[in-house]
């Protein structure tokens, strides 16, 4: 049986409609979403190019076993979507745009001090629990820069709010301050695993912090 792209014909002569290019547009479309384009946009686009290939073929391939006409090209691009959005879950998990606003103290077990932050981040390390660590050491950073007023307290603060904040006044910290942030949010939201070295880096720039002296507001213009 002969059949080749849209308009060919079958050998007993009825003709095959499949409209192959318009299925192949709105599988176009749908890969190409930002959702898909959030983490190493080179090796997405390439995988996007070589299943939007994948399907074209498989129009040719498939339609005419299913008896041709739109229904074939449906069948094949639900099922390409099917798989691709499998294989996007398992390497990026769930989107995660809208939890990255959420505050650092979201969840908190009511308010509490840097020193009990701290404590509740060894506890959860002791214990090899180094998401918890994690979040609580931050926690216990940031707080420790309110308590010596570097920080004003702010309800829904996030981590990447705070860095950037305490950096004005840090300034020699400021680069650590962005960094340990984009730590944070990459292991609390999800997109890394965290370890022992992420949390000892948090704690290590948090006693660091305590041990630096922020810079004075400039007065009149002038730099004090």
């Amino acid at each position: 049986m002969g059949f080749r792209g849209e308009g060919a014909l079958l050998t007993d002569g009825a003709p095959v409609d499949v409209p192959r290019d318009a299925a192949r547009e709105a599988a176009h479309e749908e890969l190409r979403k930002a959702v898909y384009h959030q983490n190493e946009p080179g090796p997405v686009e390439r995988l996007v190019d070589w299943i939007e290939e994948q399907f074209g073929r498989a129009v040719d391939d498939v339609a005419s076993p299913l008896g041709g006409g739109g229904h074939a090209a449906l069948v094949v691009l639900l099922l390409l979507l099917l798989v691709l959005g499998v294989v996007l879950w398992r390497r990026y998990g769930a989107p995660r745009r809208a939890a990255r606003a959420s505050g650092l103290f979201t969840g908190a077990q009511g308010p509490r001090s840097a020193a009990q932050h701290r404590a509740d981040a060894a506890a959860h390390a002791a214990r090899g629990d180094w998401e918890d660590a994690v979040r609580e050491q931050m926690r216990a950073l940031v707080r420790g820069l309110e308590e010596r007023t570097v920080l004003s307290p702010r309800p829904g603060r996030t981590a990447d709010e705070a860095a950037a904040e305490a950096g004005r006044a840090l300034p020699d910290q400021a680069r650590e301050l962005a960094s340990a942030a984009r730590l944070f949010d990459d292991i609390a939201f999800g997109e890394r695993p965290a370890d022992e070295r992420a949390y000892r880096l948090l704690a290590d720039l948090d006693q660091t912090l305590g041990r630096t002296r922020p810079v004075p507001a400039a007065v009149g213009g002038g730099t004090a």
